[in-house]
């Protein structure tokens, strides 16, 4: 179970991964050498999965978002379907979800030519993969990975 001070660690890790360490150690009024060891335990355990640099999209011409629902006709191949769709580099997030058997993929691309081609010469290549459908971003409000930190629904 995690403690009030781990909880504040988190969350100020999940504003911005890159803070100096003392200056976690300040905010939650600890020695930087005590919130480094709750950090390697918090990693140890699982609470923490990894560190990424957002990159701005716009600097690499990956201007558009699209969401895709691929539908699959072998419900026995979900596992190796869902691998295969995580090899493809323009695929940010894969998910099974309910309904017609398949999966929603969030991609990014520079344009429609080019996501044209994706859906073409990659998805659609994938044994299994029936047909997809497609919505194309207009404009985005909100993009995070961050999650609300709730303690009664930590494990």
């Amino acid at each position: 179970m995690l403690d009030e001070i781990s909880l504040k660690i988190l969350k100020i890790l999940q504003k911005k991964a890159r803070i100096p360490n003392v200056e976690v150690a300040r905010q939650v009024d600890m020695a930087p050498s005590a919130v480094l060891e709750r950090i390697r335990k918090l990693e140890q355990k699982g609470f923490i999965d990894g560190y990424e640099v957002r990159l701005n999209p716009d600097k690499f011409k990956r201007n558009l978002v699209a969401f895709i629902t691929i539908v699959t006709n072998a419900r026995e191949a979900v596992m190796l379907t869902g691998k295969q769709l995580t090899l493809i580099p323009e695929i940010q997030e894969v998910h099974h979800i309910t309904g017609e058997d398949g999966f929603l993929a969030k991609i990014r691309v520079s344009d429609v030519t080019e996501l044209g081609k994706l859906i073409q010469d990659k998805i659609l290549k994938i044994a299994g993969v029936e047909k997809t459908h497609t919505a194309i971003v207009m404009s985005t409000f909100k993009e995070t990975a961050r999650i609300q930190i709730d303690t009664p629904n930590i494990v």
